[in-house]
């Protein structure tokens, strides 16, 4: 049955074990639902503000962006075993900033994301992502925790 609540949904990946997780619920919540899913990954832009650009910069924005492939590939891996259409999008910016503009402007009725990557003194310095995406946007966001 199809349903009425969820057409579109939003799989915010880092490629970290803690939002495979979150994939795998939204995936089955896609599934269940008859949803299409988006699936994105951010490069930081925060990440690369202070290097130079030179070719180390450009080595370091190469090794990520393969990152968010792998990323990516997961969840569309997962999408086709459970036969569920996902398309994949890299973004560049602030993670929670990117997140919820990229919801808004594609129309998402769901958020999903794990507790992404950060964790420890990175998480207190940088603050989470989930958390920000979940103040800012105005379209429902469901976190869930990788453990």
């Amino acid at each position: 049955m199809e349903s009425e609540l969820y057409k579109k949904i939003l799989i915010a990946t880092d490629g970290s074990e803690n939002t495979k997780k979150a994939v795998d619920y939204g995936i089955e919540l896609a599934r269940i639902a008859e949803a299409d899913v988006r699936a994105v990954y951010v490069l930081d832009a925060g990440a690369f503000a202070t290097l130079p650009m030179d070719a180390a910069w450009e080595s370091m924005y190469e090794l990520i962006r393969a990152e968010g492939k792998d990323a990516l590939e997961y969840v569309e891996d997962r999408g086709r075993e459970s036969g569920v259409p996902v398309e994949c999008s890299i973004l560049e910016g602030h993670p929670a900033s990117e997140i919820v503009l990229y919801a808004q402007e594609n129309e998402i009725d769901l958020i999903v994301m794990g507790t992404l990557g950060k964790t420890g003194l990175d998480r207190i310095l940088v603050g989470s992502v989930a958390t920000k995406v979940v103040h800012t946007s105005t379209i429902p966001v469901m976190v869930v925790h990788g453990s």
